[in-house]
């Protein structure tokens, strides 16, 4: 419990939340990059990457920061609440917004790790929780991030579910605006270890 509450402290003083849209290509040190997934509701997708790529004891498994928060939606939709986005009207999906260090841990390791923790082929569904908000999404930062999920989507898939006679529905899409979610879902499974998670967020493989 004590190692969960320092996990989480360090998060929340490695990142500041604000109700401003966020630029995929925020700037961040030179030496770490961005990387954007939705893969259902947003307290799992963050709790599961955290607990396999921590970033304690230093220098970590890669990654450094992460925000939970609304992206893919609506243009003329700004800073969405919680409320809004579960309402489907504004088509935002619940996404994980990841800062990881590539000297550390590859873009391709951390797309492969995102299929391996969810259903990709259910549409706008994971488990019991329904809706757009909770549709499987690659949100690209660069042109080099789009061609490498592309290829690991398709060895995935070949490897994976193919043999199972199912099919990534995963969408792969430019990055546009981002919005920091509400802070009481920030780090909400290291916060509240009890609370609801999907049962789909687990490792498949």
């Amino acid at each position: 419990m004590m190692m969960l509450r320092q996990l989480a402290t360090r998060f929340l003083s490695l990142r500041t939340i604000s109700s401003s849209p966020v630029s995929p290509s925020v700037i961040v040190p030179s030496m770490t990059d961005i990387a954007i997934f939705a893969s259902g509701c947003f307290w799992g997708t963050e709790h599961i990457f955290l607990k396999h790529f921590p970033p304690k004891p230093e220098p970590g498994k890669g990654i450094i920061s992460t925000a939970v928060g609304y992206t893919g939606g609506k243009t003329e939709v700004t800073n969405p609440t919680y409320k809004q986005v579960c309402s489907g009207s504004t088509d935002h999906a619940e996404a994980v917004r990841i800062e990881f260090d590539p000297s550390v841990v590859s873009y391709a390791d951390l797309v492969e790790f995102f299929y391996r923790t969810h259903d990709p082929t259910t549409v706008n569904r994971q488990g019991g929780d329904v809706g757009t908000q909770y549709r499987s999404a690659i949100f690209t930062t660069t042109p080099e991030q789009a061609t490498t999920a592309q290829r690991v989507t398709e060895e995935v898939q070949a490897k994976h579910f193919t043999p199972k006679g199912t099919k990534i529905v995963t969408e792969i899409i430019d990055a546009g605006p981002w919005w920091n979610a509400e802070d009481y879902h920030q780090l909400y499974l290291f916060k509240n270890p009890g609370g609801y998670q999907c049962p789909t967020h687990r490792l498949h493989w």
